[in-house]
């Protein structure tokens, strides 16, 4: 893999990491497959995928309407402490069905995506698949994945304090960033999902007040920022080792996040749902276990905000000439 990197130890790149060849996952599975045919089986949906999602729905905008004459106080801990991870969980949830991988057919995905989208507050589940499968088609491409962080940010954040700051905000630029460098026009599935979640908010806030509606908005928030489950955003994609840009956590917390800490499996074979990526490392172990990987995301996130070296250019970029050309050979 052809990349440029900084030339000064201890100095936070100015540039991404160019890659000049494909993103590593294709040929990966393709070799996988080859040797392994049998991985095909793991292929379709999550049989229980609608189930979990209900149970976490439901339990969260009941501790919302539980919490509706609660302290200020009591509110932000128990989203901290509890309604982060709920939340977070569902925005895997969504992460898991912009792959279809609930239901065969894949507008029922897209409705459940509406319903797991219902504690988060804000109405993103459509949006996100949009941006989402591009991710996987057209991993570190410039100007096209827009997982990638953007030059603006790479030249604010430079510091421990910008750093520190940009973790707590990173929901943000997550959200925003692809509105802003490459907008897409909303289509009709947008405009459900922004309709349903507003008839929710405005029930929510009609029947049980602001408090109620306020714990599932930091719920959400604090869930994306300095948070132990939000150092998978860091930890998927952001190069601690110049020859790698994929990497994958193999921690307790895969439990709660539908195993998107299989982030190599999961880039190779996005047809397998979560809870049998491990199955994958499991029949091709030579191609993972010499992979870097980590086994705690509340690490990663200390070392990206300490590490002076480590920063929003710690990422694989690659121009679309060089998929196009990779993709025609």
């Amino acid at each position: 893999m052809g990349f440029v990197e900084d030339d000064k130890e201890g100095v936070m790149a100015t540039d991404f990491f160019w890659s000049y060849t494909d993103e590593p996952h294709a040929s990966r599975r393709r070799q996988i497959l080859s040797h392994y045919p049998q991985i095909r089986e793991l292929f379709g949906p999550d049989p229980f995928a609608f189930l979990k999602i209900a149970m976490v729905v439901l339990l969260q905008l009941w501790t919302a309407t539980y919490l509706h004459d609660a302290s200020w106080l009591k509110i932000l801990m128990v989203a901290y402490f509890f309604g982060s991870f709920l939340n977070h969980n569902l925005f895997l949830a969504i992460h898991e069905l912009s792959h279809n991988l609930a239901f065969s057919t894949p507008v029922y995905n897209r409705w459940l995506g509406i319903f797991a989208n219902l504690p988060i507050g804000v109405p993103m589940s459509v949006t996100f698949q949009k941006y989402h499968l591009e991710h996987h088609r057209f991993q570190g491409v410039d100007g096209v994945d827009m997982d990638v962080p953007s030059l603006a940010e790479g030249h604010l954040v430079t510091n421990i304090l910008t750093k520190s700051i940009w973790v707590v905000l990173q929901l943000f630029f997550y959200a925003f960033r692809p509105l802003f460098l490459k907008p897409k026009p909303p289509g009709i599935w947008e405009l459900v999902n922004l309709l349903v979640q507003l008839a929710v908010d405005a029930a929510m806030v009609y029947f049980w007040g602001w408090r109620s509606f306020a714990y599932m908005i930091l719920s959400t928030f604090v869930g994306g920022g300095m948070h132990p489950m939000a150092g998978h955003f860091i930890s998927e994609h952001y190069v601690f080792k110049p020859d790698q840009e994929t990497y994958s956590y193999y921690g307790p917390l895969n439990l709660m996040t539908w195993h998107v800490g299989y982030h190599n499996e999961h880039h190779d074979f996005p047809r397998i749902p979560g809870y049998k990526l491990h199955k994958v490392r499991e029949i091709a172990p030579e191609y993972y276990d010499s992979l870097k990987s980590y086994r705690s995301w509340s690490q990663v996130i200390y070392i990206y905000i300490m590490d002076c070296t480590v920063g929003p250019f710690s990422r694989m970029k690659r121009k679309l000439s060089t998929v196009t050309t990779n993709k025609s050979d």
